[in-house]
């Protein structure tokens, strides 16, 4: 199929807009498949009323109780928690369910597991492959994001950019084996599914003297991923994709300067409804300039089919932005994602007709 265009477009996708338009782009396949860009007189989120299920959501993880494992939303192939606490569980992890990946949102700690320890701090993701005996022991309070995968996660393809581009794999930290010899009274709990099974041993699990292969527990620091970006042209979210996984992806928002080579490009995310993804944004650290009234610990929700992109005060902030300093973690997933009933005691209000209300449709 070719590209076609009716009335008043731009020859470039997101530079030299129609005056007086906002562009919207309508696309397939997380932006990977065909697409059209959209020339509207008035930004597709200036709804000012939402009834329905399907709405824009923001909740503040920050305010959650402390505690190990807290849902905050899941489907068939992607579960996310939220873990704070201050101390190791007293038992270890065996997940049958899938890969783990814990992001590091606060604290500092050892993650232990067959393979050897690994140190961890903030903003670390570490992977922890399906069936791994493991367990975090944190050095003080910690703030973990849990984003449990029922496939394998891996690297995607980089195509053209080539495999060292973002950050070369050379960076990704694995355990060396440090085996325990301890007897006493040791328990690990298996989880499958909604089941779980302790199993106790008279030594400690955790006593591997030596591994060899190609499976293994892996860290990556945010600080080491470096994002793709271009000067002249906006490019897509997708295009920030750290991990993949069945059913789902995870990207890294990493500080990165904005498109500054052209004064006709746009600086701040288009508008678009990524109508194949449901998309959840954690907030890290830093200014997230596309949006107000968001803050570290903090989520937003986007189910698919409904349109999201940066806030009025946001746009014009982007027209002489220079550096966007932000971190932040996007899971797209395919499948339609339930939220945990407890997150509506920690819910931003007034967020889904927020976007209105910084255009004065709203009082």
């Amino acid at each position: 199929m070719f590209p076609l265009s009716r009335g008043r477009v731009t020859r470039q996708a997101h530079v030299d807009l129609p005056e007086g338009t906002f562009e919207e782009e309508h696309g397939r396949e997380s932006f990977a498949g065909r697409a059209s860009h959209l020339y509207r007189t008035h930004p597709p989120t200036a709804w000012t009323k939402v009834d329905g299920p399907l709405r824009p959501r923001a909740f503040n993880l920050g305010d959650l109780p402390a505690g190990q494992w807290t849902p905050v939303a899941h489907n068939d192939d992607v579960r996310l928690f939220v873990s704070k606490a201050a101390e190791p569980l007293p038992y270890f992890i065996r997940d049958a369910n899938g890969d783990l990946c814990y992001f590091v949102h606060r604290g500092e700690g050892t993650l232990e597991t067959d393979y050897g320890p690994l140190a961890f701090e903030r903003g670390d993701y570490l992977i922890v492959p399906k069936g791994t005996t493991h367990r975090l022991v944190p050095a003080g309070e910690v703030f973990v994001y849990v984003i449990e995968g029922s496939g394998e996660y891996r690297l995607p393809d980089r195509g053209m950019l080539g495999r060292h581009a973002q950050f070369d794999p050379g960076v990704i930290e694995t355990p060396e084996p440090k085996a325990h010899d301890e007897q006493g009274e040791f328990h690990v709990v298996v989880m499958r599914g909604d089941a779980s099974t302790r199993l106790t041993y008279p030594y400690h699990p955790l006593d591997v003297v030596g591994w060899q292969g190609d499976l293994v527990p892996m860290r990556l620091n945010v600080r080491d991923f470096r994002p793709v970006v271009s000067p002249r042209y906006h490019l897509p979210p997708s295009v920030h994709c750290t991990w993949e996984n069945d059913g789902f992806e995870v990207c890294t928002f990493a500080p990165r300067p904005t498109e500054t080579g052209d004064p006709g490009a746009l600086r701040v995310p288009f508008f678009h409804a990524n109508i194949d993804r449901d998309e959840v944004l954690f907030y890290h650290d830093g200014e997230f300039f596309s949006r107000a009234g968001i803050s570290p610990g903090m989520i937003t929700v986007h189910p698919a089919g409904l349109h999201h992109g940066p806030q009025a005060a946001a746009m014009e902030a982007g027209k002489t932005k220079e550096f966007a300093d932000e971190v932040a973690v996007m899971v797209e997933s395919e499948k339609p994602l339930a939220l945990a009933p407890d997150l509506k005691d920690v819910e931003v209000d007034g967020y889904a007709t927020s976007w209105a209300r910084g255009l004065g449709l709203l009082d």
